[in-house]
């Protein structure tokens, strides 16, 4: 029902395995989009142990992927905070593909030095949350953006929020700011961009299965019970009796993007099972 050939979509924070800019990299190219794929580049010891033993190379490798699917691929490094790397990007993007349609704004900043109360929070720490989740994606839907109404058809900008775009946590003062954020930014987006035909909207997961989050050790440590154990006891207190997978929230995005949304824009949708419902 979804048919995205002949449109070209970029995708940023997409170099780990178990992730969500993987999974929406590849969904993408499952129904005929070609896509930029973009990540920060890290040394090999920066990877987890798991994508170290499989030969894991980041965006190279979901590059090769998306290829192995039939579609065209390109593999970026993007920091997305730098105006300089995300103008080359769309211009790379531009050169080789010859056209943009799509922009997934899924980078996120590591979520470990700011999980603490606020009187406890570095400024530096909080600068770099807001600048990698929220100002990233205003710079990147900026670039992105202009190439879209320089086309004159359209587009589609996803960004990747989270439940706690609508909810607060103690000790998640910056990552809850950051996603409330990006709601605000979605709409006004979604105001300014509605009469050049793009739409602008947000995907907003909640307890997802990625290499980003780490497993359920911190549940662990908080309930004092294995991992596995953490993992289920969080199922059971959804809803829908299950954890998100980084295919549920691509399966989102993929939606977004296509003409089955074509009046869909401004909008942060929860993909979470149930665990917040407005």
């Amino acid at each position: 029902m979804i048919d995205l050939h002949g449109k070209v979509a970029i995708v940023t924070g997409a170099n780990r395995y178990r992730g969500i800019g993987r999974s929406s990299a590849l969904a993408l190219a499952r129904v005929g989009a070609d896509v930029v794929v973009t990540g920060r580049e890290r040394p090999i010891e920066g990877y987890p142990e798991a994508e170290r033993a499989m030969g894991w190379r980041g965006a190279q490798s979901v590059a090769e992927e998306v290829q192995a699917l039939g579609r065209r691929a390109l593999a970026l490094p993007l920091d997305v905070t730098d105006r300089d790397q995300v103008q080359q990007t769309v211009r790379r993007t531009l050169a080789e593909l010859g056209r943009l349609d799509f922009l997934v704004n899924n980078a996120g900043a590591p979520g470990t030095r700011d999980r603490v109360p606020v009187v406890d929070l570095d400024e530096d720490v909080w600068d770099e949350v807001l600048r990698v989740n929220l100002t990233g994606a205003m710079i990147c839907s900026k670039y992105a953006a202009r190439e879209m109404i320089r086309q004159g058809q359209g587009g589609s900008i996803v960004n990747i929020s989270s439940i706690s775009g609508h909810r607060t946590l103690a000790k998640w003062a910056a990552y809850c700011a950051s996603k409330y954020g990006i709601t605000a930014l979605t709409q006004a987006m979604a105001l300014e961009l509605g009469p050049h035909g793009i739409r602008v909207n947000a995907v907003c997961p909640g307890a997802t299965d990625t290499e980003r989050r780490g497993g359920f050790a911190k549940e662990a440590n908080q309930w004092g019970v294995s991992v596995e154990e953490a993992r289920e006891r969080l199922a059971r207190s959804i809803p829908l009796g299950k954890i998100g997978t980084p295919e549920d929230m691509a399966n989102m995005v993929v939606f977004l993007c296509s003409e089955m949304a074509g009046m869909v824009t401004g909008q942060s949708i929860n993909v979470c099972g149930g665990m917040q419902m407005n």
